[in-house]
């Protein structure tokens, strides 16, 4: 394997910011497949179509995901990269590592593969990138036995599950989002590994609003940390901000002067509901309108706390722009209670319903969020056992129109219509 002529990938080296085309060339020094990366990745900018073919089904013995089969289609030209597999590592909770093992993970990927890795996909696996078919067995061999480290998931299957820092570093954390992304990730393993879905299906955990993980935007079903009862105050410290003693966003806008902090524009005004106040030197809430979005806490720190009564809310049908569109989850059920003395189990109950009908009911690489959008809200609420809320609506109604099913009607329609007609004719 030897350079190739890249004036077009050079092209992307110019300029103030990393370049991965700068990275490639340096690991080509003793890895020399990178050379051929950056040739087809070349030949595919003049060609303007990517020259990786699928060709076939590879993984580990076993497993029926979490290694994404790469070749190419001119491994004449790039014998390099004629077999490039992905292999995808599952994650820990938070993604916390010690650089032990990080060291670990390098010196694998630089016997068994390319020594490029993607730190990471956007499911959370670290992902892998470029091996043989033949280094696979011997690549996870050495991981689960000298790292005890299994691999993520593709395909039609659960992916990793994801979380955010949670209660390990956020004070703001309405439950241990760790804890719950680990528990669901062992119970999971057959559903992680061996497709039998429909299509993908993502777990997402985010322990507040603020939703560092982007669940709302990514997920199948997101788990969002929220709070039942009333939002706590501190008013003191709602005093310390307007008197400018505290800076307000926790401080994210030091170094630039942008005036003194206005509580009734930069928290109040913004409420999403309008439910904030100021009465006289106390500002107030009408919690029932609170919509826990997370704005005041967040511009208010040290005053503002999510309130003791703490869970979660769970969102459905998240997805990336494939067939109808991106579309961000559905909220399904306002609050649930996060529990490991109970072993999450009404979460898994809800997350259970649905796959019970999405695996009997759902089209061939359908996504969750496509197969609610084809059979409409009301109708996936009434599948899963949710009852109908006022929150499900996302606007007041626009139709004219009413319908009910005739069951749902005390006497049915028939006597409301002889009614209507004995009113009108009088």
């Amino acid at each position: 394997m030897s350079k190739h002529d890249t004036p077009m990938l050079d092209e992307l080296e110019k300029g103030p910011w990393p370049s991965f085309v700068t990275d490639l060339k340096r690991q080509a020094e003793t890895k020399p497949e990178c050379w051929d990366i950056l040739g087809q990745l070349e030949l595919s900018y003049e060609d303007k179509i990517t020259h990786w073919k699928h060709g076939g089904i590879v993984g580990i013995f076993g497993y029926g995901g979490g290694v994404v089969g790469r070749y190419s289609d001119v491994p004449d030209r790039f014998p390099g990269v004629e077999h490039f597999h992905t292999v995808r590592v599952n994650q820990p909770s938070s993604k916390y590592y010690s650089t032990k093992f990080l060291r670990g993970i390098c010196d694998l990927w630089e016997k068994y593969g390319s020594g490029m890795t993607n730190m990471h996909g956007s499911t959370g696996d670290m992902v892998l990138l470029g091996t043989r078919t033949e280094n696979l067995e011997p690549l996870f061999w050495d991981l689960t036995h000298d790292l005890n480290q299994d691999i993520g998931g593709s395909g039609s299957n659960l992916r990793t599950p994801s979380c955010c820092l949670g209660q390990s570093r956020c004070e703001f954390a309405c439950y241990d989002t760790q804890e719950i992304c680990h528990t669901l990730t062992n119970h999971y393993q057959d559903e992680l590994h061996r497709p039998a879905f429909p299509y993908k299906y993502k777990f997402k955990f985010s322990g507040c609003a603020n939703d560092c993980v982007a669940a709302i935007a990514r997920s199948d079903l997101a788990v969002i940390g929220t709070w039942k009862d009333d939002i706590r105050i501190d008013q003191a410290a709602v005093k310390e901000y307007i008197a400018g003693n505290y800076p307000a966003n926790a401080g994210a806008h030091a170094g630039r002067d942008w005036g003194a902090f206005d509580i009734q524009k930069e928290v109040i005004d913004l409420c999403p509901t309008g439910c904030m106040s100021m009465e006289g030197d106390e500002l107030k809430v009408d919690n029932s309108e609170c919509t826990r979005c997370m704005h005041c806490i967040n511009v208010m720190p040290r005053a503002m706390r999510p309130g003791k009564e703490q869970g979660a809310t769970i969102c459905m049908g998240a997805k990336a722009p494939i067939l109808e569109g991106a579309q961000f989850a559905t909220m399904i059920i306002p609050f649930v209670k996060v529990e490991k003395e109970n072993e999450y189990e009404e979460i898994i109950n809800v997350i259970e319903s649905v796959w019970d009908w999405w695996m009997e009911h759902g089209k061939n690489r359908e996504r969750v969020g496509e197969a609610m959008q084809r059979i409409g809200l009301a109708n996936f609420l009434s599948i899963i056992g949710v009852d109908p809320l006022p929150q499900h609506i996302r606007e007041p109604r626009s139709n004219a129109y009413i319908f009910w099913r005739d069951e749902e009607v005390p006497g049915g329609f028939e006597r409301d219509i002889v009614e209507f007609r004995k009113r009108h004719a009088a």
